[in-house]
């Protein structure tokens, strides 16, 4: 059976994803680096962050962070014991725990959010028309 051909990116294409990569690169690395000022590693705050938005059960957390319930387990634990997240039966169905950021939690995401120099400086740059722009576009690309 013969590949298909696929056609080879053109030069803007693979300038725009290789932007994409080092914009995601330096995301990452302001996001550890602020989550580090709160003795976080990024996993613990990347799950505080989620939990600061709703309550969510283990096993949804685990395919929201695309790894082993056993490992949000973990993260949970440690972040529990800092008295940044607790766990509380889901009114919908008492068997299933949920995770939920305490007010601690909710106010250190909200610190940590404001400590992120990269996503806040460059945006800064733009007018709003561009960061409108680049909003909608950005959705366009996830959408398709």
């Amino acid at each position: 059976m013969a590949t298909p051909h696929i056609a080879r990116p053109d030069q803007l294409t693979v300038e725009v994803v290789e932007l994409i990569a080092e914009v995601v690169a330096r995301y990452h690395a302001d996001y550890d680096e602020a989550a580090a000022v709160h003795a976080l590693t990024g996993a613990q705050a990347k799950l505080l962050s989620l939990l600061s938005l709703e309550p969510l059960p283990m096993r949804k957390l685990a395919q929201k962070l695309k790894c082993e319930p056993s490992n949000v387990t973990g993260i949970v634990d440690r972040l529990e014991s800092r008295g940044l997240v607790e766990r509380r039966p889901d009114p919908a169905d008492r068997r299933v725990k949920l995770a939920a950021a305490t007010e601690d939690g909710v106010r250190v995401v909200r610190e940590l959010r404001d400590g992120l120099r990269f996503a806040h400086a460059p945006l800064a740059g733009l007018s709003d028309e561009e960061r409108l722009s680049l909003r909608d576009l950005l959705r366009r690309m996830l959408e398709s």
